[in-house]
């Protein structure tokens, strides 16, 4: 008994080494990699000169024939003005991507730059010129007059696979060459005021002096630039994110033609379809992008795109979620019609947009004000809306303003004091004494949906009775 007791603890300890092994074994080993590729890695350090003045007391003047008049006045200058000059660096990185002496980096790294300084791995330092940047996709194309670099080889972020391993080269802190690896998280995330690039999100460790720098996958291939980190302490914390190196090269090429970047503009605000939402619209599953205001004058209400639509297709390419629409919508010809596949009144329908250039600023934010109250039964009070209000909201028509909101269904949709309701079960809501019939109309235990404007920005809501 105990000669097999020994015998199965023996047996149990080879079997546990020999999967060890063969664990290690399958990790992979990315020596050959960072060998291959480092030296196309280069850190990046920008100068910018601050003109600062200081303004002596007014009508202070210098007095004349005392001794350091001379060197007052040299100091603080005829006008009684002291000139400061204060220069401040940043470090970041960068790689090369041709053999002339074309680098991508961050937008953020180089903005507001004097001076840009690249580093390369021979200890070079040599002086580059900005072609161009675009701050909406945080890329930037630089130039160094150099040749036969060493160059990465580019691949394509489409192919990637959440799961997959990568890892990353960059000047995290100014620590040259550090190299961090880790998986992809997750594909296609939508950052606050980030809605043209779908970002890669790893758990590749990026710090400060990271951004700019490439991430590669296991044939060498750069992937995606690295970009912005999630972290309340300032540094890693297991949340990194990257541009798609396809959205970078789109932009590279654009700022390397014309020096700036052409996107296209469809004229929607949009919001994710809740599984609430999708039952209110009798949809088999959560999907799509749900309009939920039309700019008007813009190609959306040209192509007769309506509130409510949701947009299921762009272009042929399936939209799960609200936010891969915008990446698709940017990065399109606008010199080419696009077809855009919309559900409406739960038939599918497609529709032929001409897209115009993004504007600057597609809309201006109003804020709401009050007046005339009446009681509904979905446990809010509403008011009718001002000419001044519509005014500053630019609604015409339709619309009331919520005055409170008690228990009960409207609290429990979310709705809040000062929301203005716009629709209910996709009709305009023109006052406060037809929101009060729709309101009765609402069949009991269903899902309805309920457009509202909430400090100007319109946003679906789903409400049962």
């Amino acid at each position: 008994m105990y000669m097999s007791f020994r015998r199965y603890v023996v047996v149990s300890f080879l079997l546990l080494l020999t999967f060890s092994h063969a664990t290690a074994n399958n990790l992979p080993d990315f020596t050959s990699l960072v060998e291959k590729n480092s030296s196309a890695v280069v850190n990046i350090s920008t100068t910018q000169k601050a003109h600062q003045q200081s303004v002596l007391p007014e009508g202070f003047e210098f007095p004349e024939n005392q001794p350091y008049s001379d060197l007052l006045r040299h100091f603080f200058g005829g006008q009684g003005q002291i000139p400061r000059q204060q220069e401040t660096r940043s470090l970041g990185s960068g790689f090369i991507i041709s053999e002339d002496g074309f680098l991508l980096t961050n937008h953020h790294v180089i903005k507001n730059a004097d001076e840009i300084f690249v580093r390369l791995q021979d200890r070079r330092e040599l002086k580059a010129e900005l072609i161009g940047s675009d701050e909406r996709t945080d890329v930037a194309l630089l130039k160094v007059d150099a040749t036969n670099l060493p160059v990465v080889k580019l691949g394509s972020s489409k192919s990637l696979k959440v799961g997959e391993w990568v890892f990353a080269i960059g000047s995290p802190f100014g620590f040259d060459s550090s190299v961090t690896a880790g998986i992809v998280s997750a594909k296609g995330r939508s950052l606050p005021k980030e809605n043209y690039v779908p970002f890669i999100q790893t758990d590749v460790a990026i710090n400060p002096g990271n951004s700019g720098g490439p991430l590669f996958n296991l044939d060498g291939e750069v992937v995606g630039i690295n970009s912005q980190i999630y972290s309340r302490s300032g540094g890693f914390m297991g949340l990194s994110f990257a541009i798609p190196i396809d959205v970078a090269l789109n932009v590279s090429h654009q700022l390397k033609k014309s020096g700036h970047v052409l996107r296209g503009w469809l004229g929607v605000r949009i919001q994710d379809v809740t599984r609430e939402l999708a039952e209110s619209f009798d949809m088999d599953k959560p999907h799509g992008a749900l309009v939920a205001q039309v700019i008007p004058g813009s190609p959306a209400e040209k192509a007769g795109i309506q509130v409510g639509d949701v947009i299921v297709a762009f272009n042929g390419e399936n939209i799960n979620r609200s936010s891969s629409l915008p990446p698709l919508v940017g990065s399109a010809n606008i010199t080419n019609k696009a077809k855009v596949k919309i559900i409406r009144n739960k038939k599918a329908k497609v529709l032929t947009v001409t897209l115009e250039k993004l504007p600057e600023d597609e809309q201006a934010i109003a804020k709401v004000k009050k007046n005339s109250k009446t009681n509904t039964t979905l446990g809010m009070s509403v008011k009718d809306l001002t000419k001044e209000t519509r005014s500053q909201l630019n609604i015409k028509k339709y619309g009331v303003i919520v005055d409170s909101v008690g228990s009960g269904a409207a609290s429990k949709a979310g709705i809040r004091p000062g929301d203005v309701i716009m629709q209910i079960d996709g009709q305009y809501v023109k006052n406060t004494d037809h929101i009060k019939k729709l309101a009765n109309e609402i069949s009991d235990g269903k899902f309805i949906s309920i457009l509202i404007n909430r400090q100007g920005n319109p946003i679906f809501l789903a409400l049962k009775k």
